[in-house]
């Protein structure tokens, strides 16, 4: 059996030392709240800046429902911000602001000094505190989700899904971009650096070694490739698709909110 069916995947992130969902989200919440001020520092540093171009290139294959001024736009697990700036570069000026999500105040309030600079060119972005398993919005109310690096550290990952698919739009897309282990050597390579170069960069740049020994235990917990789409599909969504980026260190898993199905039997009839 090849690598991307047969590794046991988690329900959700389990930080060390949590005991259920419940502890698993408060120790990822105080976990980037803790390194929040260094957190653009070291990850443009830890991933060369490559993390830049996974940004870009996710935002680009959404530039189509980003354009229409109208589009209802969440950028949840926005951390940041840096996702959701990508994604500001293709919304018009007057269009609909983004709406950039966190948990964690001391990210969320870093995002939000990036988000009220000016945009002469570009739209807008407000920041609002929330939880991605219990969005404060309402049903069938967006055209498109993304987040970057973040779905990984959500405690229940079926659960993050399912919410998605509620607050989407029959027709809304969704885009997960995250990181991944690529096979071969380069897997090897990979997680040499991971589990001994990155913590120690951590610890070096920021004191925050705890939290970069976490980065590459949470990645081997994550479902791989076939097995996400395959939560996808249960949750709602079609044309579920994963691009990997950079040679599968991260990837992009993509899909539409299907109809209910109430919704299709009435157009059958």
């Amino acid at each position: 059996m090849s690598k991307a069916v047969s590794k046991s995947v988690s329900k959700g992130a389990t930080p060390e030392g949590a005991r259920d969902e419940q502890s698993a989200s408060a120790a990822v919440q105080a976990m980037f709240n803790s390194i929040a001020p260094r957190y653009d520092l070291l990850n443009h540093v830890l991933s060369a800046n490559i993390d830049r171009l996974w940004w870009w290139r996710t935002a680009q294959r959404f530039r189509e429902v980003l354009r229409r001024p109208e589009a209802a736009v969440l950028d949840i697990c926005c951390g940041t911000g840096d996702m959701t700036m990508a994604l500001l570069k293709y919304r018009p000026v007057g269009a609909r602001p983004v709406i950039a999500a966190d948990f964690a105040r001391e990210m969320l309030s870093r995002g939000a000094k990036k988000f009220s600079g000016p945009f002469r060119k570009h739209g807008s972005a407000i920041a609002v505190e929330a939880d991605a398993l219990h969005l404060p919005l309402r049903t069938g109310e967006l055209d498109l989700i993304t987040t970057a690096f973040g779905f990984r550290n959500l405690a229940n990952y079926q659960d993050g899904l399912t919410e998605f698919a509620r607050v989407l739009k029959a027709g809304g897309q969704v885009g997960i971009l995250d990181f991944s282990e690529p096979d071969g050597l380069l897997g090897k390579l990979y997680q040499f650096y991971f589990k001994r170069i990155l913590p120690a960069i951590g610890r070096m740049l920021g004191g925050t070694e705890g939290a970069y020994s976490y980065l590459p235990a949470s990645v081997s917990k994550f479902p791989p490739p076939l097995e996400m789409l395959a939560m996808m599909r249960a949750a709602g969504f079609t044309d579920v698709m994963w691009t990997p980026y950079t040679f599968g260190i991260a990837g992009l898993f993509t899909g539409v909110r299907a109809p209910d199905p109430a919704v299709m039997t009435e157009k059958s009839e």
